[in-house]
């Protein structure tokens, strides 16, 4: 029996009796790995098939230089270095990376691990019309229950998702992936938006009433329930903090000395900012942190009372709030509370003038006042000028009294009760 000679640019090498192929590209050693195997094949013809495939890959991507043309690479492998780079940018924040990890992963999905570049506006297109009519499971949130029904994605987030196809097709560009000017996602003519509307938020009497039904509440398990509806709900009101921002707040956060709040930004990693300790929340606070029967507060300023750690979804405590004063089940959301802070905040004075935008933008997180003046900025019928932002109860006495009516307060044990309608 002859024996077969190893081709020109393989060898072998000995390992436990047996002979593993490798090869040699450009000068570097390869490993000829089978698929599904993780050591090199110790088959001959195994390894001259691999052998046969990879210099062809290796002589096409030269051809491609020779002729000016970018290298190949798939959809998967550019959107894994894409948000790589990104991440070592650190211009945005973890919450955006994975935002555009979830909205390439669909992508890919659809698409398939094609070639980058074989992708078309055409194929954008249909992916578009894929998202906007099939109905897909929602993302399960942490602590979030199953049975989620399937639903159709709206076409705000199926933006979302051509933006962050449209970001990596720059990448692209960028990291010679692709010719420049390449961008499939960029050239639709007709590209899903949101419906422009405004955003839920609470007039300054509504707010001190949700202030009150939460200062008064009582739940039937308190070792259930969070025990801290009041604090969290004047706090998200009187900060205008984000969700993830205002549920990371530790003690130590609050300075009583300085009269400030320091707020750790969500969106770009590393990013702080002061919020001034309004009266009314340092009030508040101050009880809170510092209770005279029990020692200073340290850690998480909210916690859950089942786990000990950061709250995840207090939907049901906003509820429980908000229903007793003739808000519906789900009305009530702490972004809903952020477009209150801003429109409360600018009614009022900075050291005598009105206070700009720019200032209340920056208070909110944002680079300037553009999405103040767009977004958050909203008129409503309280329109006095003051010191400081607050929400009380007898500021707002007669147009509350109709609804302050239906709360009877016990002044003995501030318990509750409903009178019946």
């Amino acid at each position: 029996m002859t024996r077969q000679r190893v081709p020109r640019g393989m060898f072998y090498r000995d390992q436990g009796g047996q002979r593993r192929y490798y090869a040699r590209l450009n000068g570097r050693r390869v490993a000829l790995v089978p698929s599904g195997q993780k050591r090199a094949t110790s088959d001959l013809d195994t390894a001259v098939a691999l052998y046969t495939q990879l210099t062809a890959s290796e002589q096409k991507q030269q051809l491609r230089q020779v002729h000016g043309l970018c290298p190949e690479i798939t959809l998967a492998a550019a959107a894994a270095e894409h948000l790589k780079l990104k991440a070592a940018a650190g211009r945005v924040g973890t919450q955006a990376l994975e935002a555009d990890q979830r909205n390439l992963e669909r992508a890919v999905a659809f698409f398939g691990d094609v070639l980058l570049d074989t992708l078309t506006p055409q194929r954008v297109g249909q992916w578009m019309t894929h998202l906007l009519t099939t109905p897909v499971v929602p993302r399960r949130k942490p602590g979030q229950r199953d049975g989620r029904k399937p639903r159709v994605m709206n076409a705000a987030n199926a933006r979302k998702h051509l933006n962050s196809l449209s970001n990596l097709c720059r990448r692209a560009q960028e990291q010679g992936w692709a010719a420049s000017g390449w961008n499939p996602a960029a050239s639709l003519l007709t590209k899903p938006t949101g419906g422009a509307r405004e955003s839920r938020w609470f007039e300054a009497h509504e707010l001190a009433l949700m202030l009150e039904s939460a200062r008064t509440l009582q739940r039937k398990r308190s070792d259930l329930a969070v025990g801290c509806a009041y604090e969290l709900i004047a706090t998200a009101a009187l900060t205008g903090a984000r969700p993830g921002e205002l549920l990371a707040l530790t003690a130590d956060d609050v300075s009583f000395d300085r009269n400030m709040i320091l707020i750790r930004g969500t969106k770009t990693d590393g990013a702080f900012r002061s919020i001034p300790l309004w009266p009314q929340l340092r009030e508040i606070l101050y009880a809170y942190c510092c209770p005279d029967d029990h020692t200073p507060r340290t850690g998480l300023l909210f916690r859950s009372p089942k786990t000990g750690e950061q709250l995840t979804d207090v939907r049901k405590l906003l509820d429980a709030v908000a229903t007793r004063v003739g808000f519906p089940a789900r009305a009530v959301n702490l972004y809903g509370f952020r477009h209150s802070y801003c429109a409360a905040r600018l009614q009022t004075l900075d050291r005598g003038a009105p206070v700009s935008p720019y200032t209340v933008g920056k208070e909110l997180g944002h680079g300037g006042d553009a999405l103040v003046r767009r977004v958050y900025g909203h008129l409503g019928e309280t329109r006095h000028r003051a010191e400081a932002v607050e929400y009380r109860v007898e500021q707002h006495a007669a147009k509350l009294k109709d609804r302050l009516a239906a709360l009877r307060i016990d002044s003995e044990n501030d318990s509750v009760s409903v009178a019946p309608s």
